[in-house]
Protein backbone atom coordinates (compact mmCIF):
# COMPACT_ATOMS: atom_id res chain seq x y z
CA UNK A 1 0.00 0.00 0.00
CA UNK A 2 1.07 3.41 -0.39
CA UNK A 3 2.36 5.60 2.54
CA UNK A 4 -0.19 7.59 4.53
CA UNK A 5 -3.87 8.01 3.91
CA UNK A 6 -3.69 4.02 3.47
CA UNK A 7 -4.15 3.33 7.34
CA UNK A 8 -7.33 5.50 7.27
CA UNK A 9 -8.62 3.48 3.95
CA UNK A 10 -7.80 0.15 5.84
CA UNK A 11 -8.91 1.03 9.25
CA UNK A 12 -12.51 2.05 7.52
CA UNK A 13 -13.24 -1.18 5.90
CA UNK A 14 -11.79 -3.28 8.56
CA UNK A 15 -14.19 -1.39 11.08
CA UNK A 16 -17.17 -1.85 8.78
CA UNK A 17 -16.64 -5.84 9.01
CA UNK A 18 -16.25 -5.18 12.89
CA UNK A 19 -19.57 -3.53 12.70
CA UNK A 20 -21.75 -5.02 10.57
CA UNK A 21 -20.66 -8.63 12.59
CA UNK A 22 -21.14 -7.26 15.68
CA UNK A 23 -24.22 -6.18 14.47
CA UNK A 24 -25.39 -9.81 13.13
CA UNK A 25 -24.28 -11.67 16.35
CA UNK A 26 -26.44 -9.87 19.01
CA UNK A 27 -29.39 -10.46 16.38
CA UNK A 28 -28.76 -14.41 17.03
CA UNK A 29 -30.57 -15.82 19.63
CA UNK A 30 -27.50 -16.88 21.49
CA UNK A 31 -27.45 -20.42 19.28
CA UNK A 32 -23.88 -21.32 19.44
CA UNK A 33 -24.58 -23.09 15.92
CA UNK A 34 -25.55 -20.06 14.57
CA UNK A 35 -22.74 -18.42 15.21
CA UNK A 36 -20.32 -20.65 14.46
CA UNK A 37 -22.30 -20.81 11.50
CA UNK A 38 -21.73 -16.73 10.84
CA UNK A 39 -17.73 -17.40 11.82
CA UNK A 40 -17.46 -20.07 8.69
CA UNK A 41 -19.44 -17.48 6.46
CA UNK A 42 -16.86 -14.93 7.64
CA UNK A 43 -14.19 -17.24 6.86
CA UNK A 44 -15.67 -17.97 3.43
CA UNK A 45 -15.35 -14.16 2.83
CA UNK A 46 -12.08 -14.13 3.22
CA UNK A 47 -10.86 -16.91 0.26
CA UNK A 48 -11.39 -14.82 -2.55
CA UNK A 49 -9.02 -12.04 -1.56
CA UNK A 50 -6.60 -14.37 -0.08
CA UNK A 51 -6.93 -16.68 -3.28
CA UNK A 52 -6.63 -13.37 -5.67
CA UNK A 53 -3.80 -11.61 -3.10
CA UNK A 54 -1.44 -14.37 -2.86
CA UNK A 55 -1.80 -16.63 -5.77
CA UNK A 56 -2.63 -14.25 -8.46
CA UNK A 57 -0.12 -11.62 -6.79
CA UNK A 58 -3.03 -9.23 -7.23
CA UNK A 59 -2.66 -5.54 -5.32
CA UNK A 60 -6.34 -4.07 -6.50
CA UNK A 61 -7.69 -1.96 -3.24
CA UNK A 62 -10.79 -3.94 -3.91
CA UNK A 63 -9.27 -6.89 -3.41
CA UNK A 64 -7.27 -5.30 -0.31
CA UNK A 65 -10.66 -3.83 0.58
CA UNK A 66 -12.59 -7.22 0.54
CA UNK A 67 -10.22 -8.93 2.66
CA UNK A 68 -9.77 -6.37 5.44
CA UNK A 69 -13.84 -5.82 5.47
CA UNK A 70 -14.13 -10.28 5.47
CA UNK A 71 -10.95 -10.15 8.50
CA UNK A 72 -13.42 -7.58 10.41
CA UNK A 73 -16.52 -10.26 9.69
CA UNK A 74 -14.65 -12.85 10.75
CA UNK A 75 -13.00 -11.60 14.12
CA UNK A 76 -15.80 -10.16 15.56
CA UNK A 77 -17.81 -13.32 14.91
CA UNK A 78 -15.36 -15.23 16.12
CA UNK A 79 -15.42 -13.39 19.42
CA UNK A 80 -18.35 -13.71 20.27
CA UNK A 81 -18.21 -17.80 20.37
CA UNK A 82 -16.46 -17.25 23.62
CA UNK A 83 -17.77 -15.02 26.60
CA UNK A 84 -16.21 -11.70 27.03
CA UNK A 85 -13.63 -11.53 29.98
CA UNK A 86 -13.19 -7.67 31.12
CA UNK A 87 -10.13 -7.17 33.60
CA UNK A 88 -11.07 -6.26 36.82
CA UNK A 89 -9.71 -3.39 38.61
CA UNK A 90 -7.15 -3.12 40.98
CA UNK A 91 -7.55 0.13 42.84
CA UNK A 92 -8.35 -0.86 46.35
CA UNK A 93 -5.26 0.94 47.77
CA UNK A 94 -5.91 3.58 45.76
CA UNK A 95 -9.09 4.06 47.43
CA UNK A 96 -7.84 3.60 50.74
CA UNK A 97 -5.47 5.92 50.21
CA UNK A 98 -8.16 8.95 49.16
CA UNK A 99 -10.23 7.43 52.03
CA UNK A 100 -7.82 8.41 54.38
CA UNK A 101 -6.70 12.69 52.92
CA UNK A 102 -8.71 14.68 55.60
CA UNK A 103 -10.45 16.64 53.28
CA UNK A 104 -12.77 19.29 54.53
CA UNK A 105 -16.01 18.80 52.32
CA UNK A 106 -18.09 15.15 52.31
CA UNK A 107 -17.42 15.83 48.23
CA UNK A 108 -13.98 16.25 47.72
CA UNK A 109 -13.12 12.67 48.54
CA UNK A 110 -15.27 10.90 46.39
CA UNK A 111 -14.99 13.66 43.28
CA UNK A 112 -11.37 12.80 43.87
CA UNK A 113 -11.60 8.83 43.63
CA UNK A 114 -14.37 9.53 40.49
CA UNK A 115 -11.94 11.09 38.43
CA UNK A 116 -8.44 9.44 39.19
CA UNK A 117 -10.16 5.95 39.47
CA UNK A 118 -13.35 6.33 37.96
CA UNK A 119 -15.24 4.92 40.85
CA UNK A 120 -18.41 6.74 41.45
CA UNK A 121 -20.09 5.13 44.08
CA UNK A 122 -19.60 7.31 46.95
CA UNK A 123 -20.41 10.53 44.94
CA UNK A 124 -23.50 12.20 46.39
CA UNK A 125 -26.71 11.79 44.53
CA UNK A 126 -26.90 15.52 44.23
CA UNK A 127 -23.73 15.95 42.86
CA UNK A 128 -24.11 13.23 39.92
CA UNK A 129 -27.54 14.71 39.05
CA UNK A 130 -25.70 18.01 38.76
CA UNK A 131 -22.89 16.75 36.34
CA UNK A 132 -25.60 14.84 34.38
CA UNK A 133 -27.87 17.77 34.19
CA UNK A 134 -25.41 20.12 33.38
CA UNK A 135 -23.99 17.75 30.48
CA UNK A 136 -20.38 17.26 32.50
CA UNK A 137 -20.91 13.53 32.56
CA UNK A 138 -18.13 12.73 30.36
CA UNK A 139 -16.02 14.33 33.35
CA UNK A 140 -16.72 11.59 35.56
CA UNK A 141 -16.58 9.00 32.79
CA UNK A 142 -13.11 7.59 33.12
CA UNK A 143 -12.10 8.04 29.84
CA UNK A 144 -8.53 9.24 27.29
CA UNK A 145 -9.60 13.07 29.05
CA UNK A 146 -8.48 11.55 32.28
CA UNK A 147 -5.45 9.22 30.25
CA UNK A 148 -4.52 12.42 28.59
CA UNK A 149 -4.12 14.54 31.45
CA UNK A 150 -2.24 12.06 33.53
CA UNK A 151 0.00 11.45 30.53
CA UNK A 152 0.28 15.18 30.14
CA UNK A 153 0.79 15.59 33.82
CA UNK A 154 3.49 12.29 33.57
CA UNK A 155 5.53 14.40 30.94
CA UNK A 156 5.76 17.47 32.99
CA UNK A 157 7.31 16.01 35.90
CA UNK A 158 10.07 13.96 33.97
CA UNK A 159 11.41 17.07 31.27
CA UNK A 160 13.49 17.56 34.10
CA UNK A 161 15.46 14.35 32.47
CA UNK A 162 16.77 16.09 29.79
CA UNK A 163 16.62 16.03 26.24
CA UNK A 164 19.24 13.71 25.34
CA UNK A 165 19.13 10.26 23.60
CA UNK A 166 19.21 8.31 26.40
CA UNK A 167 16.85 10.75 28.98
CA UNK A 168 14.08 10.72 26.17
CA UNK A 169 14.25 6.99 25.73
CA UNK A 170 13.80 6.64 29.94
CA UNK A 171 10.56 9.22 29.63
CA UNK A 172 8.88 7.21 26.67
CA UNK A 173 9.88 3.92 28.44
CA UNK A 174 8.83 5.25 32.06
CA UNK A 175 5.38 6.71 30.00
CA UNK A 176 3.99 4.21 28.07
CA UNK A 177 4.65 1.58 31.59
CA UNK A 178 2.89 3.78 33.32
CA UNK A 179 -0.11 4.24 30.70
CA UNK A 180 -0.39 0.69 30.62
CA UNK A 181 -0.38 0.02 34.53
CA UNK A 182 -3.00 2.77 34.54
CA UNK A 183 -5.03 0.87 31.80
CA UNK A 184 -5.20 -2.63 33.26
CA UNK A 185 -5.45 -1.21 36.98
CA UNK A 186 -8.88 0.68 36.03
CA UNK A 187 -10.35 -2.34 34.00
CA UNK A 188 -9.36 -1.75 30.85
CA UNK A 189 -12.59 0.12 29.41
CA UNK A 190 -12.85 0.93 25.79
CA UNK A 191 -12.17 4.75 25.61
CA UNK A 192 -9.31 4.09 28.21
CA UNK A 193 -7.81 1.72 25.79
CA UNK A 194 -8.04 4.07 23.50
CA UNK A 195 -6.18 6.54 24.77
CA UNK A 196 -3.98 3.90 25.95
CA UNK A 197 -3.35 2.77 21.93
CA UNK A 198 -3.38 6.67 21.15
CA UNK A 199 -0.26 7.36 23.22
CA UNK A 200 1.53 4.12 22.38
CA UNK A 201 1.20 4.82 18.63
CA UNK A 202 2.44 8.43 18.71
CA UNK A 203 5.34 7.99 21.09
CA UNK A 204 6.47 5.16 18.35
CA UNK A 205 6.54 7.57 15.70
CA UNK A 206 8.45 10.02 17.85
CA UNK A 207 10.89 7.44 18.83
CA UNK A 208 11.28 6.64 15.16
CA UNK A 209 11.43 10.61 13.80
CA UNK A 210 8.54 9.95 12.30
CA UNK A 211 5.74 13.20 11.73
CA UNK A 212 3.02 13.51 13.65
CA UNK A 213 -0.54 12.58 11.82
CA UNK A 214 -3.29 12.98 14.14
CA UNK A 215 -5.60 10.68 11.58
CA UNK A 216 -3.26 8.09 11.08
CA UNK A 217 -2.49 7.40 14.58
CA UNK A 218 -6.45 7.47 15.61
CA UNK A 219 -7.48 4.82 12.47
CA UNK A 220 -4.17 2.61 13.44
CA UNK A 221 -5.65 2.94 17.32
CA UNK A 222 -9.31 1.80 16.31
CA UNK A 223 -8.28 -0.87 13.82
CA UNK A 224 -5.39 -2.13 16.66
CA UNK A 225 -8.35 -2.18 18.97
CA UNK A 226 -10.63 -3.90 17.07
CA UNK A 227 -8.32 -6.84 16.05
CA UNK A 228 -7.44 -7.23 20.02
CA UNK A 229 -10.80 -6.79 21.25
CA UNK A 230 -13.95 -6.76 18.49
CA UNK A 231 -16.80 -7.11 21.09
CA UNK A 232 -15.51 -3.55 22.43
CA UNK A 233 -17.17 -1.82 18.96
CA UNK A 234 -20.66 -2.54 20.44
CA UNK A 235 -19.76 0.05 23.87
CA UNK A 236 -20.79 3.03 24.19
CA UNK A 237 -17.85 4.16 25.58
CA UNK A 238 -16.23 2.83 22.54
CA UNK A 239 -18.18 4.66 19.95
CA UNK A 240 -18.74 8.01 21.91
CA UNK A 241 -14.51 8.44 22.39
CA UNK A 242 -14.10 7.65 18.80
CA UNK A 243 -16.38 10.18 17.39
CA UNK A 244 -14.74 12.81 20.20
CA UNK A 245 -11.59 11.56 19.10
CA UNK A 246 -12.72 12.11 15.07
CA UNK A 247 -13.98 15.46 15.87
CA UNK A 248 -11.16 16.81 17.45
CA UNK A 249 -8.67 15.26 14.25
CA UNK A 250 -10.66 16.56 11.74
CA UNK A 251 -12.97 19.51 12.79
CA UNK A 252 -11.50 21.49 15.80
CA UNK A 253 -8.34 22.53 13.78
CA UNK A 254 -11.16 23.63 11.40
CA UNK A 255 -12.86 25.81 14.14
CA UNK A 256 -9.73 26.82 15.73
CA UNK A 257 -8.39 28.35 12.43
CA UNK A 258 -11.36 30.97 12.29
CA UNK A 259 -9.27 33.05 14.92
CA UNK A 260 -5.70 32.84 13.61
CA UNK A 261 -2.74 32.92 15.78
CA UNK A 262 -0.57 35.70 16.11
CA UNK A 263 2.41 35.59 13.92
CA UNK A 264 3.85 38.94 13.50
CA UNK A 265 5.25 38.81 17.43
CA UNK A 266 2.96 41.35 18.51
CA UNK A 267 1.57 39.19 20.66
CA UNK A 268 2.79 40.89 24.01
CA UNK A 269 4.09 39.43 27.18
CA UNK A 270 0.38 37.93 28.33
CA UNK A 271 -1.46 34.89 26.37
CA UNK A 272 -4.77 35.94 23.80
CA UNK A 273 -7.08 35.48 26.41
CA UNK A 274 -9.93 35.82 23.88
CA UNK A 275 -7.63 33.20 21.42
CA UNK A 276 -7.37 30.63 24.16
CA UNK A 277 -11.43 30.68 25.15
CA UNK A 278 -12.34 30.48 21.25
CA UNK A 279 -10.18 27.58 21.12
CA UNK A 280 -11.30 25.67 24.28
CA UNK A 281 -15.20 26.65 22.74
CA UNK A 282 -14.03 25.17 19.53
CA UNK A 283 -12.69 22.45 21.48
CA UNK A 284 -16.00 21.75 22.67
CA UNK A 285 -17.93 22.15 19.35
CA UNK A 286 -15.74 19.63 17.73
CA UNK A 287 -16.79 17.01 20.20
CA UNK A 288 -20.40 17.98 20.53
CA UNK A 289 -20.96 17.55 16.94
CA UNK A 290 -19.96 14.16 16.55
CA UNK A 291 -21.18 12.99 19.19
CA UNK A 292 -24.53 14.94 19.48
CA UNK A 293 -26.14 12.43 17.46
CA UNK A 294 -25.32 9.08 19.07
CA UNK A 295 -25.89 10.52 22.62
CA UNK A 296 -29.58 11.28 21.79
CA UNK A 297 -30.10 7.99 20.19
CA UNK A 298 -28.43 6.42 23.01
CA UNK A 299 -29.91 8.20 26.19
CA UNK A 300 -32.32 10.43 24.39
CA UNK A 301 -30.97 13.69 25.79
CA UNK A 302 -28.82 16.71 24.29
CA UNK A 303 -26.83 19.17 27.47
CA UNK A 304 -28.31 22.45 25.97
CA UNK A 305 -25.91 24.46 27.76
CA UNK A 306 -22.72 22.32 26.88
CA UNK A 307 -20.52 25.04 25.90
CA UNK A 308 -20.84 26.91 29.14
CA UNK A 309 -20.39 23.91 30.95
CA UNK A 310 -17.37 23.07 28.96
CA UNK A 311 -15.75 26.72 29.17
CA UNK A 312 -16.23 26.45 32.51
CA UNK A 313 -15.40 23.07 33.96
CA UNK A 314 -12.63 21.53 31.73
CA UNK A 315 -10.17 24.42 33.57
CA UNK A 316 -11.06 23.56 36.59
CA UNK A 317 -11.54 19.96 36.06
CA UNK A 318 -8.07 20.19 35.07
CA UNK A 319 -7.16 22.51 37.76
CA UNK A 320 -8.63 20.20 40.00
CA UNK A 321 -6.87 16.82 38.76
CA UNK A 322 -3.62 18.28 39.10
CA UNK A 323 -3.76 18.88 42.05
CA UNK A 324 -5.95 15.88 43.74
CA UNK A 325 -2.68 14.02 41.95
CA UNK A 326 0.20 15.83 43.47
CA UNK A 327 -1.80 15.25 47.10
CA UNK A 328 -2.58 11.90 46.48
CA UNK A 329 1.40 11.39 45.13
CA UNK A 330 2.68 12.87 48.17
CA UNK A 331 0.43 11.05 49.94
CA UNK A 332 1.91 7.64 48.91
CA UNK A 333 5.51 9.25 50.72
CA UNK A 334 3.23 9.25 53.58
CA UNK A 335 3.24 13.82 53.12
CA UNK A 336 0.11 15.78 53.37
CA UNK A 337 0.21 19.53 53.29
CA UNK A 338 -2.70 21.56 54.71
CA UNK A 339 -2.43 24.12 51.79
CA UNK A 340 -3.62 21.04 48.81
CA UNK A 341 -6.75 19.96 51.00
CA UNK A 342 -7.63 23.49 51.08
CA UNK A 343 -6.91 23.64 47.87
CA UNK A 344 -8.68 20.61 46.42
CA UNK A 345 -11.48 21.25 48.71
CA UNK A 346 -11.89 24.67 47.42
CA UNK A 347 -11.72 24.11 43.74
CA UNK A 348 -14.20 21.08 44.20
CA UNK A 349 -16.73 23.27 45.90
CA UNK A 350 -16.33 25.50 43.00
CA UNK A 351 -16.83 23.29 40.57
CA UNK A 352 -19.74 21.70 41.81
CA UNK A 353 -21.57 24.60 42.86
CA UNK A 354 -20.54 26.10 39.28
CA UNK A 355 -22.46 22.56 37.51
CA UNK A 356 -25.42 23.15 40.06
CA UNK A 357 -25.77 26.18 38.90
CA UNK A 358 -26.15 25.44 35.14
CA UNK A 359 -27.95 22.55 35.66
CA UNK A 360 -31.21 24.79 37.68
CA UNK A 361 -31.16 26.72 34.35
Amino acid sequence: MAEGKDIVWAALFFTAGCGIAAWGATACTGSVNTLYTAAGTGFLFLIPPLFRLHILHSRSRTDLAALLFAAGLFCTFTAFLSPAAPLAPHMGKAWKLIDSIPYANAETGPLVKALLTGDRTDLPRPVLQAFRKSGASHILALSGLHMGFLYLAAGRLLAPLGRSMGARGLRRGVLLLSAGLFTLATGASPSVVRAFLFITLRETALALHRKIHLERILCGALMLQLAISPRSILAPGFQLSYLAMTGIVFLFPKLEGIYPEETDGRGGKWPDLPRKIWSAAALAISCQATTAPLAWILFGTFPRYFLITNLIAMPLTTLFMGVALLSVGLGVLGIQPVFLTLLCDKIAGTLIRALEVIASL
